[in-house]
């Protein structure tokens, strides 16, 4: 069901006359709604419990007055409805409707690849520590989450001196001649070489899940019944080891931040100032703060629906959910969530504000923590911009350059030639605006008719004029640049500013002895000499970053290219080696090096790769 209006100019008309007549033929039970402009483009996807008393609310004279619905509602022309029987499946129709059109007002959370867990699975004949993005129904015990690998793999140097698991899969280290590295180090019990017992083992495994846990009271107590089991049956070597993870286990507890309330929460809070809604999340893990993450939005809504919006797009990715989550306002709408939630993680989850005591306290430390968050990013954005400005003014630039393109290519000999594009925004890296391009046109060693090529394809006839950059650099001097100036005046583009940015040049002096390194030069059009911008200066270093950052674009996919090459005229006389499984083999190891050093098992892990099919490519490598 929908009703539509055919004049985008009549909208705020059409819209006082859908308050007061139309309104009135909305169901009141729950849906999804889509808001749609002129174009039949949809603009916003909500869902309700009740859809006439949820649309209404845009329209009420108490509510219209607000910008950010204005903002939105003087583009909205027609809305459509689709009718469910419960909330639940409104919310996860609505999920999938704003995956399949990412409409342009929709809280826009992209699926975040820095969390990281620590996976430990018991089924295993000895059980290993790995990290991983993402948590899967597999039996195993997944703990987290951790910002970063570098946080997981902290934890794990942590682990490892406390319980001294394997570092690699037991097949692979059984082949080697002695104990690895780690053994000697006591960062492993080398089972691979009965250096410990499967029994013994276990409890070392155990004992890291149970501290990963935050059970280390537990721990302790079950480690010092068995030190004194072993002192009874004289077993002094075994009893001085529990005595020895005790101590370690005591004393790396000190170190951890205890967060006073017991379970596992989530605790969200969320700060707005003006268009900006700055929502952060506390990770409490056994009544441990694990850590935290922020997240920054242009919100044009309220803030209950921006936080319900957030709630649903951040739990519907493939994230550890809690048992609690802990929000900063009241919100009707959580019951499906928590019931989806629930169904997702295999026991209830509880969605609430709390009133009072521990949580109360944990719920304004998250406020507070994305205040600050929120006010170090406006604070940057102000520095940004001032040294925007700046760049212009330096540059002698015809407008504040926020779009920043730059170029460079990447090639041996001619071989695998790419380029890249990058793109920074405000002073930042947008890397969904990065681009790669397979050199086509020529086979030689040719860097300017490389750059013509890659030119004439990012500015063809058809892109979006609306993305073109203020400012594009190109790594290089005057030749360079201008092999720029020729593509841009042939495919009759104005309005970009351009520069070529040179690297310093090392020389020695007229006697020839003392080395001599030059400034970077940045070349401009219409000019012979080149601007010299002060060493260290922030402009320079943010030009410099820019151009680096094309240069390691370019050769990380040129490498690519070339292992695949690689991979593939090794891998071609195995039949059951096609495109899709050669791509997932590089996408694993990287190279045919790190090929060569994986054992069978850890290249069999590979979905479609049987044990049969590792063995031919092993003997493949081998040749």
């Amino acid at each position: 069901m929908n009703f539509s209006f055919e004049e985008s100019d009549q909208a705020i008309i059409l819209h006082n006359m859908l308050t007061a007549d139309a309104i009135k033929y909305f169901p009141t039970s729950p849906g999804v709604y889509l808001m749609k402009d002129g174009s039949d483009k949809i603009l916003y996807v909500g869902k309700a419990i009740n859809l006439k008393k949820r649309v209404s609310s845009y329209f009420s004279k108490s509510k219209d007055s607000r910008y950010q619905i204005r903002f939105l509602m003087n583009r909205v022309i027609k809305i459509d409805w689709i009718v469910t029987d419960t909330e639940k499946e409104a919310l996860i129709l609505e999920n999938n409707l704003i995956k399949e059109h990412k409409p342009r007002y929709n809280l826009d959370l992209r699926d975040d690849k820095t969390y990281f867990s620590i996976r430990l699975n018991p089924a295993e004949e000895f059980p290993r520590l790995t990290i991983i993005r993402k948590p899967v129904k597999d039996g195993a015990r997944y703990f987290g989450p951790y910002s970063s690998a570098q946080a997981a793999r902290d934890v794990l140097k942590e682990l490892y001196r406390i319980f001294p698991l394997i570092h690699y899969p037991i097949e692979s280290c059984r082949r080697k001649n002695r104990p690895c590295l780690y053994y000697q180090m006591k960062q492993c019990s080398a089972p691979c070489f009965n250096k410990i017992t499967q029994k013994e083992y276990a409890v070392l495994a155990d004992g890291a899940g149970m501290f990963l846990s935050g059970k280390n009271s537990e721990i302790v107590k079950v480690y010092r019944e068995k030190m004194a089991t072993a002192a009874q049956r004289e077993a002094y070597e075994e009893a001085s080891r529990y005595r020895d993870l005790i101590k370690a286990i005591e004393k790396t507890v000190e170190k951890q931040k205890v967060a006073n309330v017991g379970g596992n929460s989530d605790v969200i809070g969320l700060i707005r100032s003006g268009d900006n809604l700055q929502i952060g999340i506390l990770f409490i893990r056994n009544g441990l703060l694990m850590g935290n993450k922020n997240y920054f939005f242009s919100w044009e809504l309220d803030d209950n629906e921006g936080l319900f919006a957030f709630l649903n797009s951040y739990y519907n990715q493939d994230v550890i959910i809690p048992e609690e989550i802990l929000i900063p306002r009241s919100l009707e709408e959580t019951k499906a969530l928590a019931e989806i939630l629930s169904e997702k993680h295999g026991r209830k989850v509880l969605i609430f504000k709390p009133q009072r005591g521990e949580k109360l306290k944990l719920l304004n430390l998250a406020e507070k923590n994305a205040e600050n968050a929120l006010k170090e990013r406006l604070k940057a954005e102000e520095e940004s911009e001032t040294l925007l400005q700046e760049l212009k003014d330096k540059l002698h630039l015809s407008k504040i350059p926020k779009r920043i393109e730059c170029y460079d290519i990447s090639n041996l000999h001619g071989s695998s030639a790419v380029g890249s594009q990058v793109t920074f925004i405000d002073g930042k890296p947008c890397k969904g605006a990065y681009r790669r391009y397979r050199i086509k046109t020529i086979d030689q060693s040719d860097d300017f008719g490389m750059l013509e090529e890659v030119f004439s394809r990012r500015f063809k006839e058809g892109n979006s004029k609306e993305e073109y950059p203020d400012l594009i650099i190109v790594d290089g001097g005057i030749g360079q640049l201008n092999a720029l100036i020729n593509v841009i005046n042939n495919l009759n583009i104005a309005g970009i500013d351009l520069a070529g940015l040179a690297k310093s040049r090392v020389e020695r002096d007229a006697k020839g002895i003392d080395v001599i390194k030059s400034d970077e030069r940045v070349f401009l059009p219409g000019r012979k000499n080149p601007v010299v911008l002060k060493q260290n200066s922030p402009h320079l270093l943010l030009l410099a970053r820019i151009r680096d950052e094309a240069h390691r674009f370019a050769i990380t996919y040129h490498r690519s290219l070339r292992n695949e090459k690689t991979l593939r005229s090794v891998l071609d006389g195995i039949k059951e080696i096609g495109a899709a499984r050669r791509k997932a083999l590089l996408q694993k190891f990287g190279s045919v090096n790190s090929l060569k050093r994986a054992d069978i098992d850890n290249i069999a892990s590979i979905k479609g790769i049987t044990a049969e099919i590792a063995e031919k490519i092993k003997k493949a490598l081998e040749m």
